[in-house]
């Protein structure tokens, strides 16, 4: 899709479609008024008849409108003008592109971006546009013989302003909605990859690629030199798989080398089973997207890039396969971090703390400004939160806060756990300097208790995705997340 920011009036657009909005009782916005008095009243006429109330979700498609030069308008409902908020916004452009799907139209110009919005820039709304209807597009059948679907004809989106204030800030914010566009897809394409063909040895191969295509510092450790580092946890984990584990490093320079990087460390179990602790077997195929955590630091990497963001960055992705065999970890072997601190594992399935632990502590050799961990971490977090928030823990309230802001200007949203002294208790083992689990109670927040461990040396946070990284159903795939709001947490930070 190709995406343009254009300065133009309603009435004079030339094209194969116009979208406009009207609100409820058939109030028209601005750019739907100056056609209606181009046509001499006609779009308030047709509304007159009842063809359209305005109501959201809903759109009228009009051809050959008097005194128009555009082949068709659309009308797409938004609701009670009062009520008109962001979702709404979304929703409107959600329908829209769904409508213009189903036409032969190849190209069509929104006017919908200027529509005042409370707390919500110009920016906001084409960046968000912009992404949408990338994210609409998506389709993922790389893997059949034969594509299910065909493309619809529109392959072109103008997004109109009406100032040159605001064409400047839309230049900006329509790169930047493509630079996280084309994030998100790499995390989704990675997710939707079948898990035989997706090992960690993929991983470092698409790492390597995108340090070509980028011009990135990538460095791949296998089974060697982690035992030399002395990653006794994550080579645990991996120890039943015929797969050799790696841990990929990629290193983003926007800055000088001397300015303190952000590290972003993302959980690449790229097939779980549970180990020892074997999963039941429905849904386990969803085990693929064990590697969610990993898919979006690549994602995330991949935006930066594109944007050129002024910020120094490393990405580092512990990778690895869950697998029972005669040489996998059982419950109750005990092993020691590369922070030398010992591990009692209690269940083989909680592998991704262990995985990400080391990959902690390797980023202390960065001296990192902050850590951010991304894993699918707690079937827990899904309970707390369900598919609509991933979790937030931290131990500094000031980055913590800074996730939370993102969150809300990416519309990907955080929620944040308490992470206090309290539940470390629930990690005491009389065997190891902790256990890997904590029982039934608080899976979520005990499991962040563990990784802090290993986090003393920096500011840490720890994003659980185990709730928003896929769907699952008739809409099974990777979503994604949190590709958006890590993208917008380091854009804030380049603009500070």
């Amino acid at each position: 899709m190709d995406f343009t920011i254009k300065l133009c009036a309603p009435e004079k657009q030339r094209g194969a479609c116009i979208v406009v909005g009207v609100f409820e009782s058939r109030k028209l916005t601005e750019p739907a008024k100056s056609l209606d008095d181009a046509s001499k009243g006609f779009i308030s006429n047709i509304l007159r008849q009842g063809d359209m109330e305005g109501k959201a979700n809903t759109t009228l498609l009009l051809h050959n409108i008097p005194g128009i030069p555009s082949k068709r308008v659309m009308l797409v409902g938004l609701g009670k003008e009062k009520e008109f908020n962001d979702k709404v916004y979304q929703q409107a452009v959600l329908t829209t592109f769904k409508a213009l799907s189903q036409t032969s139209a190849p190209d069509a110009t929104f006017f919908l971006a200027d529509i005042p919005l409370k707390q919500r820039d110009i920016a906001w709304k084409i960046t968000q546009t912009v992404i949408l209807v990338a994210e609409s597009t998506y389709r993922f059948d790389r893997l059949k013989s034969k594509p299910e679907k065909e493309q619809p004809a529109l392959s072109k989106i103008t997004i109109s302003v009406n100032d040159q204030a605001s064409l400047q800030a839309g230049e900006k914010a329509l790169q930047q909605g493509l630079a996280i566009a084309r994030g998100i897809k790499v995390a989704k394409d990675l997710g939707n990859l079948a898990p035989n063909i997706c090992t960690p040895t993929y991983l470092a191969e698409q790492a390597t690629d995108m340090a070509k295509a980028y011009d990135l510092k990538v460095s791949v450790l296998g089974q060697k030199e982690m035992e030399k580092a002395g990653m006794g946890a994550l080579l645990a984990v991996a120890r039943g798989s015929h797969q050799p584990a790696k841990l990929i490093v990629l290193e983003y320079r926007g800055l000088a080398k001397m300015e303190k990087p952000i590290v972003l460390v993302g959980k690449g179990v790229t097939f779980d089973t549970g180990g020892i602790s074997l999963k039941p077997a429905a849904e386990m195929d969803e085990m693929k997207f064990d590697m969610s955590g990993a898919g979006s630091v690549l994602g995330t990497l991949t935006a930066v890039a594109e944007m050129k963001l002024p910020l120094n960055i490393v990405g580092i992705i512990p990778a690895t396969e869950n697998m029972p065999g005669g040489n996998a970890s059982k419950p109750g072997d005990v092993v020691t971090s590369m922070s030398g601190q010992t591990i009692e594992i209690l269940n083989t399935d909680a592998e991704g703390r262990l995985i990400l632990c080391d990959a902690l502590t390797y980023a202390e050799r960065y001296k990192p400004d902050a850590v951010i961990d991304i894993a699918t971490l707690t079937g827990a977090c899904v309970i707390a939160l369900g598919h609509i928030a991933s979790g937030l823990m931290s131990n500094n309230d000031q980055l913590a806060q800074e996730l939370l802001q993102a969150s809300e200007l990416a519309s990907d949203r955080v929620w944040r756990l308490p992470l206090w002294d309290d539940y470390q208790e629930l990690l005491k083992s009389n065997f190891a300097d902790m256990a890997n689990i904590g029982g039934r109670s608080a899976g979520t927040i005990s499991a962040a208790c563990f990784l802090s461990r290993f986090t003393a040396k920096y500011p840490w946070a720890h994003l659980d995705i185990a709730g928003t990284a896929w769907k699952n159903g008739k809409e099974k795939g990777s979503t994604g997340r949190p590709v958006p709001l890590l993208a917008q947490f380091l854009i804030s930070r380049a603009k500070a």
